[in-house]
């Protein structure tokens, strides 16, 4: 068999490894003889000492095998981690464990071109191994299924591609790592005790983003935005955007905003910032989005305003980078990094890739990262979607500089996210009057005698020569005499500058009052214009063949036109196409959004052949802005954050997410109680997104009737949102086109209905659209003043039952139904005319479907001041609606009875 065999001495090592790659994924891409080969080289893997291959040969696997070791558990046995011993894994990267010995380290190996140093001896290519996968950088890799990103990751970290670091390019990152930790030195002294989430233990940080950014600028990037939690990003405030040291200090002596409106403000390591950041010649715009103590969600907004970057001003994913700093805790234990992650690559939410940058400090709050995970790492997460990851010592700068290198490089071509895991520490505790000797003794014992990254790089630097004591001394004290400058500053200063980090992009947009709201904006249209819109959007292209339900819905929808009847999908519809003709972008998000859940929309239609998608709203004419909308992943708290992020950045479109059903919103509260409600009340930050949230009980069951109407209404101050429910098509064509109509921005939430949606009451005529504007309050056109003794109040679908119900019983002619269309801004003039037209003898009641605890019922008891008002509603429950029909028609009829007694 040995002389049949002789000729695979000879053969390339290369080529034989390619071609064994090969067999192993499908053993038919291989001809009959090396199929062959391997079975019996499989065969033989089992016991190295038997079988006749030639051992020249079985020992070239060997090393393929050792090199692959490398390849795939290299990063676990790195010395990437600066302050602890790493855990024991087996087996480990031993050559016995390889079918290798001693006697094998100066043999000369044709593997050795595999890791690009040519035939080597097995101690040269093990020694390249350790350097390049088992230094201070750990990489992750081998799981990527595309040939050529694999190929490219691993000839980019061979160590003859590593970067070179010039005189020049050391110092320069010795200063910026001067400058992070004098910055903290400066703080810890002047404001003792005070919570700044400081960076100590992980200073590497600032050089590692200016390195990143300044690459970015000489590669003609135009912009970046970052998404942060606290943890240094005052620290990146200052020595990356180049905030005034000032207005740092201004923050921390609590000082009174430069504002005469009531404005919150929030605390120095929430707030945004954005600068033009100078790089050589060059200019580029950074964004660092304000965030709340919700340590990830920021994340999603970052990548939503990214991506509103890219769909408006900018030209391609290589002019904008996101990049997001987590936490090592709550990467690992916040869900909406998940969420996050799954969007990276779909199409409504793609931005180019993300730059994913984790300030590990091995420890959460107090908890040991033994108990704040399952998986090995807090970064694996980012494996789900196939990304590389780079683990790297914290403690070693040029390391940490080489992967922002391979990470950029990376991102710009494939356009895929990338992780980077700085193995750190945090100096303090949690915050710096936190004492993390109480759960962490032994780390904080290590980290007290550890020297600072600066420390390790002086020393680092003086041994080579490249600085010497003087220079050392001469940059502390230089950047000591600026920072002493702006201090002194900062105690003259009256107050602190809190500014909307996206001025520029809001400056056409006012801040608006409470008083703003009190009438809404012409919102009319032609007519002429308007039919011929809703004929074109509703008429098919000839050449194209759609499914015949397809077909018939459209021509449903010209005979409304045709009968002047049009439903709740036209006036949405309508509204859009109205503005896109105007030059409003709208883009649409969320489950199912293209047809709709309950198939009204149809925004999106695809031919029956080859599934073809066609959008009629993109189809209106020459000169027309872009309609984009997209069905989500079945996420809301990402996607919310997302569209909110989205609107954040463009104020001239309409931006909508709509939940499958209204109850659905809950699992994006979040996104709710620390943006929507509170950005500008915080942060000075406009936003026009709007929410729909299909609301209506019609007996299915306790989690698709309510839309939490109450919470949203508790929410609500100083003009902060509007909170909506129509009854009409009219009318929410009227609304879409309001929130482009105002001169400012505020998020819109709208409780859409199902019932209504195909009602046949619930119609609009093509005057109702083409004339008028939004109206708050709807009276009673169906009674005569003089009969009216009880006035019922009440929102959305319940309008439409007790209408039946006055109809079925055949009384109620003393019954007049207002309708609350707009609930917050309260509309304080609408009900004062109602009460002043009936007269305050009249019986005013609320009506709501909600149980009495819900619904809007404590909102109304808190705001109506101008009768005695009564409550009719579902009892006081702890769920929203029953599951039983029968039950939910008792109540129904229960309600109804009540308020037929007043019925004449």
């Amino acid at each position: 068999m040995k002389d049949n065999l002789s000729y695979l001495g000879a053969a390339h090592a290369g080529m034989i490894e390619d071609l064994y790659e090969q067999y192993q994924q499908n053993s038919e891409n291989v001809d009959f003889g090396w199929r062959k080969f391997f079975e019996g080289f499989d065969f033989q893997k089992t016991d190295y000492s038997q079988g006749d291959i030639p051992e020249n040969v079985l020992k070239e696997f060997q090393v393929i095998d050792l090199i692959n070791g490398y390849r795939t558990r290299g990063h676990l046995f790195t010395a990437t981690n600066p302050v602890r011993k790493r855990r024991i894994y087996t087996p480990t990267l031993d050559i016995e464990n390889f079918g290798l010995s001693a006697s094998d380290l100066n043999t000369v190996f044709q593997a050795g071109e595999k890791i690009g140093i040519g035939p080597s001896s097995l101690k040269a290519i093990i020694e390249d191994l350790e350097k390049t996968y088992c230094e201070s950088i750990g990489i992750e890799y081998m799981y990527i299924r595309e040939p050529e990103r694999l190929a490219w990751i691993r000839e980019r970290i061979e160590l003859k591609n590593r970067l070179t670091f010039t005189t020049e390019n050391k110092k320069h990152l010795f200063n910026k790592l001067n400058q992070a930790t004098g910055f903290e030195q400066f703080m810890q002294r002047k404001f003792v005790g005070q919570k700044r989430f400081s960076l100590e233990g992980c200073e590497v940080l600032i050089p590692a983003l200016d390195t990143l950014i300044t690459t970015a600028a000489n590669n003609n990037v135009k912009e970046f935005a970052i998404g942060m939690a606290h943890r240094g990003r005052l620290n990146t405030i200052a020595n990356i955007f180049n905030k005034p040291y000032t207005e740092i200090f201004n923050e921390f002596y609590g000082k009174d905003y430069d504002s005469e409106e009531s404005f919150d403000g929030d605390v120095k390591y929430h707030l945004g910032y954005s600068n033009k950041v100078k790089v050589n010649e060059k200019e580029i715009n950074g964004f660092l989005l304000p965030n709340p103590s919700h340590l990830e969600a920021v994340g999603a907004v970052a990548e939503g305003l990214t991506r509103a970057r890219l769909d408006g001003k900018l030209k391609s994913q290589d002019e904008i980078i996101p990049i997001i700093i987590h936490g090592d805790a709550a990467v690992a234990g916040q869900g909406v990094v998940y969420e996050s992650v799954q969007m990276a690559g779909l199409d409504g939410y793609h931005t180019g890739g993300t730059i994913h940058m984790v300030i590990n400090n091995q420890v959460g709050f107090t908890t040991n990262y033994l108990d704040a995970r399952t998986s090995t790492y807090c970064t694996d997460v980012g494996k789900v979607t196939l990304c590389p990851i780079f683990h790297v010592n914290a403690d070693d700068i040029e390391a940490v500089i080489e992967v922002m290198h391979i990470a950029f490089e990376y991102r710009q071509k494939f356009h895929r996210d990338v992780f980077i895991d700085l193995l750190s520490y945090r100096k303090y505790g949690h915050n710096e009057g936190d004492e993390p000797k109480f759960t962490q003794p032994k780390l904080y014992k290590a980290i007290a005698s550890h020297p600072n990254p600066r420390e390790i790089y002086c020393k680092q630097l003086l041994a080579e020569g490249i600085i010497d004591d003087a220079f050392d001394k001469k940059t502390k004290e230089d950047l000591n005499k600026v920072l002493e400058k702006s201090f002194d500053q900062a105690k003259k200063d009256k107050y602190a500058i809190v500014e909307d980090f996206l001025k520029n992009t809001w400056k056409k947009y006012p801040a608006s009052k409470i008083g703003d709201f009190f009438q809404s904006p012409d919102t009319s249209y032609d007519k002429k214009k308007l039919v011929a819109l809703a004929k074109t959007f509703n008429t098919l292209p000839e050449d194209k063949n759609f499914f015949r339900k397809v077909k018939k819905l459209m021509n449903d929808r010209l005979k409304m036109i045709e009968s002047d009847k049009l439903d709740w999908a036209m006036g949405e519809l309508l509204a859009y196409a109205t503005l896109l003709t105007e030059n409003h972008p709208v883009r649409i998000s969320g489950q199912d959004v293209e047809r709709g859940t309950f198939s009204h929309r149809h925004a999106v239609l695809k031919t029956e052949d080859n599934e073809e998608e066609y959008l009629p709203l993109n189809n209106l004419g020459k000169k027309q802005a872009n309609f984009t909308i997209y069905n989500s992943l079945l996420s809301e708290y990402g996607v919310l954050g997302f569209e909110y992020g989205y609107a954040m950045a463009e104020p001239n479109g309409l931006t909508v997410w709509e939940a499958q059903f209204g109850d659905f919103f809950n699992g994006a509260q979040i996104m709710i109680d620390q943006f929507i409600s509170s950005g500008e009340s915080k942060w000075r930050t406009q936003n026009g997104l709007v929410m729909l949230l299909p609301h209506g009980y019609e007996g299915m069951g306790s989690e698709h009737s309510s839309g939490r109407i109450e919470r949203f209404l508790q929410l609500c101050a100083k003009g902060n949102m509007q909170v909506t429910n129509c009854t009409t098509p009219a009318n929410y064509f009227h609304l879409l086109r309001r929130q482009l109509k105002w001169k400012f921005r505020k998020p819109l939430i709208v409780f859409t209905p199902k019932k209504l949606l195909r009602y046949p009451k619930a119609v609009s005529t093509i005057d109702e659209m083409a004339n008028g504007r939004f109206q708050e309050v709807i009276d009673d056109t169906l009674v005569k003043k003089k009969d009216v003794d009880t006035v019922v109040f009440c929102t959305g679908k319940v309008y439409y039952d007790i209408l039946e119900e006055k109809e079925k019983r055949k009384v109620g002619k003393n019954i007049a139904i207002v309708r609350l269309e707009q609930l917050y801004p309260y509309p304080e003039n609408y009900l004062q005319d109602i009460v002043k037209k009936y007269g305050k003898k009249c019986k005013y009641i609320w009506m709501q479907e909600e149980p009495a605890n819900m619904g809007a019922w404590s909102y109304m008891l808190m705001m109506y001041k101008e009768t005695p008002l009564e409550l009719i509603s579902r009892p006081r429950s702890g769920s929203p609606a029953s599951g039983s029909s029968t039950i939910h028609l008792i109540r129904y009829n229960k309600m109804m009875d009540q308020l037929f007694t007043f019925a004449k």
